[in-house]
């Protein structure tokens, strides 16, 4: 079924949000959503195979252990491409001064490269990431893509590599709507329903935002 990227970007703020992770980075990871999809990846389904596969888990266990390290790590040695995505933007600067950024064991790789669009606007250079026989490649408004289906949508990457500043390559142009698996829509709402659970003790340990501070 098709979707208008608005729709897409308001189902995923909902449901990030009802899987527990905070309001900052729900936002993030619909704007995220959003992009992949309007490139024609397919965003949706990916987001919903994250959050099912993280449900219940403590953010701090899929986020990297240290910044300053030499290759990025996550205590349970899967890291979540949305937090991994959300530090290296804040790290841009140290991007560029380090050349790469590394980080090992990584969930649905394809899921971090929006957050190196923000990145690439705020370095004014552009930001790539390979893994595993997929590149891309973007400057904060255009897409580069390398590599075959498979590659570019692995659910898991041994070690995955950021570099700045990156060749543009293969551009792919962007539209205005996409198809979305149904399957995927339903566990996106599923989730998205926990936001309007009742404000009782076990909602909270059951719904939205379980463990989880708007400060966090």
């Amino acid at each position: 079924m098709s979707h208008s990227l608005n729709e897409i970007e308001a189902m995923s703020k909902r449901a990030a949000r009802g899987a527990g992770l905070s309001w900052g980075l729900s936002e993030e990871a619909a704007k995220g959503t959003r992009w992949l999809s309007a490139f024609g990846f397919p965003g949706t389904e990916m987001l919903a195979e994250l959050l099912e596969m993280n449900d219940r888990i403590p953010p701090i266990d899929v986020s990297p252990v240290s910044l300053s390290a030499d290759i990025w790590h996550a205590p349970t040695r899967r890291m979540s491409p949305l937090i991994a995505g959300a530090s290296l933007s804040d790290c841009a600067v140290r991007l560029l001064e380090r050349g790469t950024i590394t980080m090992k064991d990584v969930s649905l790789p394809l899921l971090a490269v929006p957050f190196m669009g923000g990145a690439a606007l705020r370095l004014g250079v552009p930001v790539a990431a390979e893994w595993d026989g997929a590149r891309v490649a973007t400057d904060g408004k255009q897409l580069c893509v390398q590599g075959d289906v498979e590659a570019l949508q692995a659910k898991h990457a041994s070690q995955l590599v950021f570099s700045a500043p990156a060749e543009m390559t293969g551009k792919r142009e962007p539209v205005m709507r996409a198809d979305v698996c149904e399957t995927s829509w339903e566990q996106l709402g599923s989730f998205a329903h926990r936001t309007f659970a009742p404000a009782t003790e076990e909602s909270r340990l059951r719904g939205a935002g379980a463990g989880v501070s708007d400060n966090d």
